[in-house]
């Protein structure tokens, strides 16, 4: 620009023009009631005071986690776009290289004497986190009332899951206050001299449980194993653990029906022959039948909900996963699916394994924005099968690497009885082979196949 107004010219003219926004707001204002005239001020002021706290200390944006769009103002989501710029090339922010940035765009948000008052209005930085809360709860407010008015328009059970996806999501946005480090220091320190607590969801196995510390909240945790060696009887069985001690589960199924994987259950439940569900009413004895009853009546009152609707979109995953958020907020939750490759693929790809890495990524998100530990039952590739040690390594995961990139913890199951035929034995490896946050190790269970039970 040729000539550019000094600081007392300018001041005087930024005043002018942010009095004439405060009118030009005031006026649109007047359709509202006092209440809401007032906080519609607040939030003007504070997206002022946040830039120009920016303006007086330009470091300060490195503490901003708001996007452009979260400001109300048109005019101050492109000067904090522009700012956004400069921090991203690395160049200085100020007024003169924010005019220089904008250019012709400059009289689209109020010109220079809008922007200099706008500079000059914040007197210190030391209320940034506060100001940032109100755009932010500004934010939020405006994004519900869209939902809502969405949801008023085109009611369905889609759109009232669309609009408390839109409140999760915007929820999810928070300013966090440093604590410091003498919370975690004081937890760590308290964990010398109590007794271990269990963190997460108990499997039921004391010692999976003591390799895991239980499954947590956001936690992907793969469960894998050639077809035969007990998967879903074992994630059924980890199911039911888990709901006996309180935890809401959804089970979703993609490959056996809701009967069969009751009928499992019941069988581990009251020890009888899973084959004898054939003909049950002809082969079970009485004392059958009476065990059968009351092990149905458990599972009816049981918080393990099995669904098993043919093809299972993630969209319908994710669906479920927060009505069930919904309804159970203060309460564990566990997701287990069998199985990711039935999992339908929607979108294009270029290869099956990307499609495949697409799937894990998701649901890695779910798990982090319900907080809920997702069991993924995944199948391996034949390469185990051309090997003398038939024990599963990572590279047998089948379709994808990004498998073992986005779990948590990858468990393998291999059972010597399955490639021996002559072998007796029930035992079954647990075999931990990959724990972000914690150790790994070979966990033995014995399979009592006719029940469908694992057991220590």
């Amino acid at each position: 620009m040729s000539s550019w107004p000094n600081w007392k010219c300018g001041r005087e003219r930024g005043r002018s023009a942010l009095q004439t926004e405060q009118r030009e707001s005031n006026r649109h204002l007047s359709l509202f009631g006092t209440d809401e005239r007032a906080a519609q001020q607040e939030i003007f002021e504070a997206e002022s005071m946040l830039l120009g706290a920016v303006f007086l200390e330009p470091a300060a944006i490195n503490d901003i986690i708001l996007k452009p769009e979260h400001f109300s103002q048109s005019r101050h989501q492109v000067i904090f776009t522009a700012m956004r710029n400069l921090q991203r090339d690395r160049l200085e922010i100020n007024s003169f290289s924010v005019v220089n940035l904008l250019g012709a765009e400059i009289e689209n948000v109020g010109g220079v004497s809008y922007l200099t008052e706008i500079s000059l209005c914040c007197p210190s930085v030391s209320g940034l986190d506060h100001y940032q809360e109100v755009v932010l709860e500004s934010y939020q407010l405006r994004e519900m009332r869209k939902a809502a008015v969405h949801f008023l328009n085109h009611s369905s059970a889609e759109t009232a899951e669309a609009m408390y996806q839109r409140y999760v999501e915007t929820q999810e946005l928070r300013i966090e206050r440093g604590q410091g480090a003498g919370k975690a220091l004081a937890e760590i320190f308290e964990s010398l001299y109590s007794e271990p607590v269990l963190r997460g969801i108990p499997s039921g196995y004391e010692p999976l449980d003591g390799l895991t510390g239980g499954f947590k909240p956001g936690e992907l945790i793969i469960v894998a194993g050639r077809p035969s060696m007990g998967k879903t009887a074992l994630v059924l069985n980890l199911a039911y653990n888990a709901a006996s001690t309180g935890a809401v589960v959804d089970f979703f199924s993609l490959e056996m029906s809701e009967v069969q994987l009751y009928q499992r259950m019941i069988s581990r439940m009251a020890s009888i022959d899973a084959s004898k569900w054939q003909n049950p009413s002809r082969v079970f004895s009485v004392k059958e039948i009476q065990k059968a009853n009351q092990a149905l009546d458990a599972c009816y009152n049981m918080p393990l909900h099995i669904h098993d609707q043919g093809r299972l979109t993630l969209d319908e995953i994710r669906a479920r996963i927060q009505k069930t958020r919904r309804e159970n907020e203060d309460a564990p939750c566990l997701v287990v699916i069998d199985y990711l490759q039935l999992i339908p693929i929607e979108g294009r790809f270029e290869r099956h394994d990307l499609a495949i890495g697409a799937v894990t990524r998701e649901l890695k998100q779910m798990a982090k924005q319900y907080k809920v530990p997702i069991i993924l039952l995944s199948q391996l590739s034949r390469s185990v099968e051309q090997r003398q040690d038939k024990r599963p390594m990572m590279s047998d995961l089948r379709d994808s690497g990004s498998i073992e990139q986005d779990a948590d913890i990858v468990m393998f199951l291999y059972r010597e009885a399955y490639y021996k035929r002559d072998f007796t034995g029930q035992e079954t490896e647990i075999n931990l082979v990959k724990h972000r946050n914690g150790p790994v190790g070979m966990v033995p269970l014995r399979f009592v196949k006719e029940f469908s039970w694992f057991r220590l």
